[in-house]
């Protein structure tokens, strides 16, 4: 399952959404919660709007889940990213993937972050001290 929204989500909620609807085959669930960072590259950060292409994001997104969805044995997977203006300490991003053993699911919930900070279309402007930037999007960064 994926969604691209502007409202904040609640971790506790998804993971027992998770946890319930896969009770009895799962014996994991491994999620991340990506956050705004109050500092980056010594700049202090006031706020950050995320800006994605409807359409192709998703379809981004549903890419990913899919390619984890095959390379691992899981029950569930759930990648959520928020789009908007955000504040330090704000949510970005939920992803979680359940499985019948912990090494799946924590293997896929690595794959599914690291690939979607590299591979999905999300433009990100930091609003700072010192004016505003557009960040990278290049592997390893964010």
């Amino acid at each position: 399952m994926i969604r691209v929204q502007q409202d904040d989500f609640d971790p506790g909620v998804e993971l027992e959404q998770v946890r319930s609807k896969n009770a009895g085959t799962a014996g994991a669930v491994v999620s991340f919660i990506g956050m705004v960072r109050d500092l980056n590259d010594s700049n202090t950060i006031r706020k950050m709007t995320l800006e994605h292409y409807p359409g192709m994001t998703e379809k981004a997104l549903a890419a990913i889940e899919t390619t984890t969805r095959e390379r691992w044995d899981l029950t569930d997977v759930i990648i959520i990213h928020r789009i908007g203006t955000l504040a330090p300490g704000d949510r970005i991003v939920f992803v979680a993937a359940a499985s019948a053993h912990r090494e799946q699911a924590f293997r896929a919930c690595e794959y599914m972050i690291d690939t979607l900070k590299t591979d999905a279309p999300f433009w990100k402007k930091e609003v700072t001290d010192n004016g505003d930037h557009w960040v990278s999007t290049a592997p390893g960064t964010g």
